[in-house]
């Protein structure tokens, strides 16, 4: 069984075209809480929500909102490190899982905080420690800790006491520091697009990091998607997506981001520079869509069948958790719903 995802725009990252603000996709309540509904309605197992501090929306406060209308998806909440100091996260967090009836996981993210100027190996430390303090709150035990960032002595909140239920811990990273982090702490390592040799050799070494603390881990691939009923349709769409943004308008797009220099934003950069001459660096995988966007740099483009046999071809690779995205969000979910979802054999992890 493999688990569905959609992305929600809470970051200010909704477009017709990239890099072409429209007022009317930019997050707000409306807006965001329209994509969940949508996605919600049309049989996805979860959505992230992401976060980030200058552009868009607080995660938690409208994962909180949104909670009572969700009835069978889970949600995905990234929360960053440092952001909230830990005991009031984990009281946090385990309130929405009680709204949600436990269906609530958490996207562990690692970046730095606007203003703040920490190394890899710090960053990862602190990662580590928020992910230990929160899984021993959480599960309503008490946490003694004393940490390079967190030093804390006390019981769990009363809430995480009476409901120890402990939502899974998504995390990505390319980093030596973020991948032996997920061995360490997380439930699911999440990957950006890559080539399918270069995927085998990430979750090889994953493996044997988590192996090494005696721990297991799931993989999941974070990935955009254009799907048309017919291959030269998806090329069209892809490359009307970028066809707004010149080169001066697409670093500005990725330099707003506060992990643009980190070894796997180098990584997206890398697959556009060895792809082909059509962006593609391997069959239905262009990464021409990284250049206007931070981050996820690589799109699957193609017909159903193509999008289904490349997500196919991921799951037996050993991955089961697919967070996909499209734009504008709503319509690119609804379509994937018609077109892909249902020749996916797919539930919540």
């Amino acid at each position: 069984m493999t688990e569905i995802s959609w992305f929600g725009a809470l970051c200010d990252d909704d477009y017709e075209q990239l890099g072409v603000v429209d007022a009317k996709l930019q997050s707000n309540w409306h807006h965001c809480s329209d994509i969940v509904h949508a996605v919600h309605e049309s049989g996805f197992d979860n959505i992230l929500l992401p976060s980030g501090y200058d552009m868009g929306i607080d995660t938690l406060a409208f994962a909180a909102a949104i909670s009572p209308n969700i009835s069978n998806m889970k949600l995905l909440a990234a929360v960053r490190c440092g952001e909230v100091w830990v005991p009031q996260l984990a009281r946090q967090l385990a309130t929405i899982n009680q709204i949600l009836n436990g269906r609530l996981s958490i996207n562990i993210i690692s970046s730095e905080m606007p203003g703040e100027s920490l190394d890899g190996p710090q960053r990862y430390a602190r990662t580590i420690e928020t992910m230990t303090a929160l899984r021993t709150l959480m599960s309503g035990k008490r946490l003694d800790m004393d940490g390079q960032f967190l030093s804390l002595h006390l019981d769990p909140p009363r809430i995480c006491r009476d409901s120890p239920a402990f939502p899974g811990f998504y995390f990505g990273g390319l980093s030596p520091e973020a991948r032996d982090a997920a061995a360490a702490g997380a439930d699911v390592y999440l990957m950006w697009p890559d080539t399918e040799d270069a995927l085998v050799d990430i979750m090889t070494d994953v493996k044997a990091r988590a192996t090494a603390y005696g721990r297991s881990v799931r993989f999941g691939y974070r990935v955009h998607v254009v799907v048309r009923d017919t291959e030269d349709e998806a090329r069209d769409a892809a490359a009307h997506l970028i066809s707004a943004v010149d080169p001066v308008t697409g670093d500005a797009i990725r330099s707003r981001s506060l992990d643009s220099n980190s070894v796997g934003v180098r990584r997206q950069a890398e697959l556009r520079e060895t792809a082909g001459s059509d962006g593609c660096v391997e069959p239905y995988l262009w990464t021409g869509i990284g250049k206007a966007r931070s981050g996820c740099g690589a799109a699957i483009v193609g017909t159903p069948s193509q999008v289904v046999e490349k997500i196919q071809r991921y799951e037996s690779m050993g991955i089961d958790a697919f967070i996909f995205s499209g734009y504008p969000h709503k319509e690119e979910a609804q379509r994937f719903a018609d077109l892909v979802l249902p020749h996916l054999n797919h539930g919540p992890l």
